[in-house]
């Protein structure tokens, strides 16, 4: 925290710009309400735009029309141009309507004013056993000594017997209101730090795939040298304390029993008493679905990573082919040339390029001709009064999208039946929306599909007609 380097921060630091902008205070309160507090990814362009149209109309009647000039789509333009670094403008695979997210600068500078608010409860005592448990689990892991081990083993096993006695005649010890409180915000706190880390871990692959694309694209030297340096950075972050902790939060997150767990706990914590009167977010509740949708965001940007590498290995081995046939050609070329003055004597003799091996068993089987059986009969000639045109009416369904529609379904409640589902989003493909939920059921080992039960799904065409689909009953279930 010398001079020069805090000097270069307030020059260069997108969240330090942030906070001394002129209109900080109008562009973080959005930025914080649109993103940080419903735990949101990402925005499209036109939700964005929607969103700042409102908030820009509750502003100005409150501190007047001439406040903030500009338009809801010059602001959003302004924000994610490069110089400031406050959002992230991109598009999406199969998308052509770009989004935004915030950036790691913009979380940044929103927890520090968080910090600054004048909190009416602050707990030390849960954060003082955080720190001994974390100290006590270092020091058990770094042990060298088995007898050590064993003996600081064999007293957590005497204080476990001791509180199984005191069970037994009884004796039940429950946590306050206070403890509860101070220990609920913790969890709180931490719930959003992980959102925000995330953030940091793709935006830092995002800035190694930059790097590679720059790199490749002015590489002038082998091959074998420019994959060498983008592998090594590669793995310096993967195998990184940042990459190596993002790999073992991933596993860890990825397993449905502590998916399974962590809902249980999170129910059963919310319902108690005291978390209930301080009016927690129930969103809260879902969060870690959150750090999933957030986590794949990362895992995607290091699949585009790959991508971008075999794209350039696949454009190498297509120069390398192209300088090959170039050399063929010359060689034509001189033969071409050499043809009306050939040299004289022999100018190369070559018996065969390969061994000629012919063996008998190697000749296939004898098989008799198929006669075809023509038809002399006359053809008739048909109507001309089709439409030609349907032959281009091809529907489209995307799997992935009702696959994920079930999986976001399923994040608050056990099952839920296609009915159900159907009623929340309705059929937008008719017929044949309807038979990819079906292939859908097929394929999942946890979805019934009922034949003894019948169901009738109604829904309307593209022409407004109303069509009835009579099928088996059918319920997902995670």
């Amino acid at each position: 925290m010398d001079y020069h380097t805090l000097d270069a921060l307030r020059r260069r630091h997108p969240a330090w710009h942030l906070l001394t902008a002129d209109h900080a205070a109008f562009i973080i309160s959005f930025l914080y309400k649109a993103f940080t507090k419903p735990n949101r990814r990402t925005l499209a362009h036109s939700e964005m735009i929607a969103l700042l149209d409102d908030y820009l109309y509750s502003v100005r009647s409150e501190v007047g029309e001439a406040a903030f000039a500009r338009s809801a789509s010059d602001y959003v333009n302004h924000w994610a141009d490069d110089k400031q670094g406050w959002l992230r403008k991109f598009y999406p695979p199969a998308s052509e309507e770009p989004h935004f997210d915030i950036t790691p600068a913009v979380e940044r500078g929103i927890e520090w004013l968080l910090g600054l608010e004048q909190k009416q409860f602050v707990g030390t005592e849960s954060r003082l056993r955080t720190i001994f448990e974390l100290l006590s689990e270092m020091a058990r892991g770094t042990e060298t000594d088995p007898e050590v081990r064993i003996a600081e083993l064999e007293r957590r096993r005497a204080a476990i017997d001791v509180e199984i006695a005191r069970l037994r005649r009884g004796e039940l010890e429950f946590m306050d209101a206070t403890q509860l409180k101070e220990r609920f915000q913790q969890v709180e706190q931490t719930a959003r730090e992980l959102l925000s880390d995330f953030r940091q871990v793709e935006q830092n692959f995002r800035d190694l795939d930059r790097a590679v694309r720059e790199r490749i694209a002015l590489w002038e030297g082998r091959k074998g040298e420019l994959l060498e340096r983008i592998f090594g950075e590669r793995d310096a972050i993967v195998d990184s304390d940042q990459g190596k902790s993002f790999r073992a939060f991933w596993d860890f997150l990825m397993s449905p029993a502590r998916q399974e767990e962590l809902s249980a706990l999170l129910e059963r914590v919310m319902s108690l008493d005291a978390i209930s009167d301080m009016q927690p977010d129930p969103r809260l509740k879902r969060v870690h679905y959150d750090w999933l949708i957030a986590g794949e965001a990362t895992q995607r940007t290091v699949a585009r990573l790959s991508e971008q590498l075999r794209k350039y290995l696949d454009d190498q081995v297509w120069l390398e082919d192209r300088r090959i046939m170039t050399i063929i050609r010359e060689i034509e070329q001189h033969a071409v040339a050499v043809r009306e003055a050939a040299p004289e004597g022999d100018f190369m003799v070559v018996d065969d390029t390969a061994p000629t091996v012919v063996l008998a068993l190697d000749r296939p089987l004898y098989t008799p001709a198929v006669k075809p059986v023509v038809d002399s009969r006359s053809i008739e000639e048909g109507s001309g009064d089709i439409d030609a045109e349907a032959l281009f009416e091809q529907v489209y369904v995307d799997k992935a999208v009702l696959s994920d529609r079930i999986r976001r379904a399923l994040q608050m409640r056990d099952q839920i039946a296609l009915t159900t589902l159907l009623a929340e989003h309705p059929l937008e493909r008719g017929l044949a929306e309807l038979v990819a939920y079906l292939s859908l059921a097929a394929e999942d080992s946890n979805a019934v599909i009922d034949e003894t039960r019948t169901e009738n799904i109604v829904w309307t065409d593209a022409l407004g007609r109303t069509r009835e689909a009579s099928m088996p009953s059918v319920i997902f279930s995670r």
